[in-house]
């Protein structure tokens, strides 16, 4: 007799059958092929393979049971490859085995198995919803008697499997070893279930150019960009290249890249990283650079860049990956719009990336496992959350330590994050990475032959000024560019301005800020008068070059990179100007009223040029220095009885946000091809290209801003996505408007 694992239904009106033993003895021998990778940089045969190659095997006993096998004759083998209210529980009967015949370990691998749908579950009940994995183990043995029954063969039940002892020096990191575990399982599951239910889909995956042949377009495509190095700027920038591809062959692990905003460092770290992959492949195993950026806004800038380094490569072996735009109830449909991140070089974000490293639901956890063995480039690294900094560094810890990974931390205000900072009584604030590299050449030197502004401080932080003052001395300037703080100084600041002003903030979706970013571009090139106002948004990567550039006050870092839109090809015949002002009202309490006083604290009483290495340094100490690193007890939530085999998983995914969420949403808005996207999801749902592209179209707003918006009728809700529906709700030129505030300039009053 077939136990099926999966149906597919054909064009005839006949049927498929996966049959079940096929889909177990496939998903544990691709579940330990992963998980093998873990330990290639070792060289030495792999500890965690065995551990993925049993959760495999197991992760389906449940469906052995006669209910099940009665069940899945009715319905899509996809649909009942996804637990849910009302279908039969499958996935904890596998959990339980393990955990009766595996003792310890076996309590370890039911984490995976029991949570391969679902999600990786708490241990204990606690804030997160879902079942507790010791109540499950507890009150769902029925499910492991009735697979049993189903008639089990016994080399699935029994199977001759060594667990080798956890491959980890300490039990603090049994944690990030179980995810990735996980992530093997998971990506196994999915791609062997592919297989049967679409193999046109499998087909597409793969094939794509190795590391060899994308160094080789790298260094054809950087010949031609530097043929001419006619400028001061482009000679350094030629030298810092040069000196980063100097280091390929040094050992994998940490690296900074310490280089002034303006010097070149994301095709520097790019030339790096292939390099370095380049020569490591063999004896190291790396196989993938994946580039992380701190927001949204750049990613298709930087993806853009890479592309145009790789032009002519098919299939093209970039890919990006955003920020989830998901439905809250997942399907099958969308589930499978999920990326495991198989192509040889990904841009993502540091939500996307770091969320992940610490997430319970198998979509985001699939692709973990692909990042071992690869070069992690964290670009603006001083932009991560400094709140959430300590579970960031033990995962990028262990990603070095047991998972073969380098992480190139590239800025021009370096952190330091390497070092360990502790309080006056000795006790660790926070723990550093470790010894680290540096890649530039002589960074104190680059900082002053890139020393291309004059910087005006104010005379004290109680100078502050009007925004109708600041607006006077804007609309003085044919070429300028003011950097706010909030979005609604941005608005403010904006409707004082002459008409043809620019404004970027995140209240634009991402599309719109395109637009608008490739029209300051435009100006600026052609020498036409263009004055912009913009959030923070625009500091970290985007590259424009103004002759002037104001910023509210705020931290040393944030100073220092609106200083690099600022004569940033070193073309102007004297300095540009940077000029720092007191805005009228001091930055809300929290991250920007810190930053803002660590940077008085360090640039009072200073002499000569406030940007520099070592005030940078001064700068971080201080600011860190007054944090919680950990605020919301991520680690805690995974460490503390961890010995014991007690971990909550989907309770620490919840709390890691490094943005919070506070009921935030993301707004489908029908600015450009918004409208047209929004009809088509409204047409044929949510997969994976269609998400991608509404991503570009899409606002958050907070919980009490989108719940009167509803209630007026402006926005509607469609299969858990909120949508635009009035026309007036989205401005031409500030984007999503939940409501028209007090300081609105008279165009935005109807």
């Amino acid at each position: 007799m077939t136990r099926a694992a999966h149906v597919r239904h054909l064009a005839s009106g006949k049927f498929a059958i996966h049959s079940l033993e096929d889909h177990l003895f496939s998903v544990a021998k691709l579940a330990r092929l992963f998980a093998a990778q873990f330990d290639v940089f070792k060289k030495q045969p792999s500890d965690s393979a065995a551990w993925a190659e049993l959760a495999g095997l197991w992760h389906d006993l449940g469906k052995y049971q006669p209910a099940f096998q009665k069940y899945i004759a009715t319905v899509s083998g996809m649909e009942a490859h996804i637990e849910a209210p009302g279908r039969i529980k499958h996935a904890v009967a596998g959990a339980i085995h393990a955990a009766e015949v595996r003792g310890s370990y076996g309590r370890l691998l039911a984490y995976l198995i029991a949570g391969h749908h679902a999600g990786l579950p708490d241990w204990n009940p606690d804030e997160a919803s879902g079942a507790a994995l010791s109540q499950e183990l507890k009150n769902e043995r029925n499910t492991l008697t009735q697979a049993l029954a189903g008639g089990v063969p016994s080399e699935i039940i029994a199977p001759d499997i060594v667990l080798p002892k956890p491959p980890i020096r300490k039990v603090e990191e049994v944690h990030g070893w179980l995810r990735m575990l996980f992530s093997c399982l998971v990506d196994a599951d999915f791609l062997d279930t592919e297989a049967f239910m679409d193999d046109s889909r499998t087909a597409l995956r793969g094939g794509y150019a190795g590391i060899p042949a994308l160094c080789a377009a790298y260094q054809q495509h950087m010949a031609t960009t530097f043929a001419v190095a006619d400028t001061p700027v482009r000679k350094l920038r030629r030298e810092i290249l040069d000196a980063c591809i100097a280091h390929a062959a040094d050992a994998p692990g940490l690296f900074s890249m310490t280089v002034p905003t303006g010097g070149g460092k994301t095709l520097a770290s790019l030339g790096f990283a292939l390099h370095h992959a380049e020569y490591h492949a063999k004896t190291h195993g790396l196989r993938r650079i994946i580039y992380v950026i701190p927001y949204t806004s750049i990613i298709e800038q930087t993806a853009d860049v890479f592309r145009d380094v790789f032009d002519g490569i098919d299939p093209a072996p970039v890919i990006e990956h955003h920020s989830n735009l998901e439905a809250e109830n997942e399907t099958a449909k969308s589930r499978i719009a999920s990326e495991n991140w198989d192509a040889p070089i990904v841009v993502t974000t540091n939500v996307q990336f770091f969320e992940s490293l610490y997430a319970a639901k198998p979509s985001r956890c699939r692709k973990l496992h692909n990042i071992a063995n690869s070069v992690v480039i964290l670009d603006e690294a001083q932009l991560l959350p400094p709140e959430h900094l300590a579970p960031i560094l033990d995962a990028l810890r262990q990603l070095i330590e047991h998972h073969g990974v380098t992480v190139v931390l590239s800025t021009a205000t370096q952190p330091e994050l390497h070092k360990t900072r502790s309080d006056a009584f000795g006790r660790v604030q926070l723990q550093g990475l470790g010894d680290v590299r540096e890649l530039a050449p002589d960074p104190a030197r680059l900082y002053k032959e890139l020393h291309r502004v004059d910087v005006t401080l104010p005379t004290s932080p109680e100078q502050r000024r009007s925004w109708e003052d600041i607006a006077g001395e804007l609309s003085g300037l044919e070429r300028v560019l003011c950097i706010v703080n909030r979005r609604d100084d941005a608005a403010t600041l904006w409707g004082l301005l002459p008409a043809g002003t620019l404004h970027l903030s995140a209240r634009m979706c991402g599309a719109h800020r395109a637009q608008v970013i490739a029209e300051i571009r435009r100006r600026l090139a052609t020498g036409e008068p263009v004055r912009v106002v913009s959030t923070q948004l625009v500091e970290a990567g985007v590259d424009l070059d103004f002759p002037v550039v104001y910023r509210a006050m705020a931290g040393l870092d944030s100073i220092a990179q609106a200083a690099g839109r600022c004569n940033r090809e070193g073309k102007l015949p004297g300095k540009g100007q940077v000029l720092v002002f007191n805005p009228p009202k001091p930055s809300p309490s929290g991250l920007l009223l810190l930053a803002e006083q660590a940077a008085n604290n360090v640039l009072t009483g200073a002499i000569g040029e406030p940007l520099t290495p070592a005030n940078y340094a001064r700068y971080f100490d201080q600011f860190y220095g007054c944090l919680d690193h950990d605020k919301e007890g991520v680690l805690s939530l995974l460490n503390r009885d961890a010995a014991h085999g007690e971990i909550q998983f989907r309770t620490a995914a919840q709390r890691f946000r490094l943005i919070p969420d506070e009921g935030q949403r993301q707004i489908l808005v029908g600015w450009g091809k918004g409208a047209e996207l929004i009809e088509l999801l409204k047409k044929i749902g949510p997969n994976r290209d269609l998400m991608r592209k509404l991503q570009r179209h899409s606002v958050t707003l907070y919980e009490y801003q989108w719940k009167k918006l509803l209630g007026s009728g402006d926005l509607k809700i469609h299969n858990d996505f909120i949508i635009q529906e009035s026309e007036a709700l989205y401005h031409p030129v500030l984007g999503l408007l939940p409501e028209v505030p007090d300081y609105a300039p008279k165009s935005l009053v109807v």
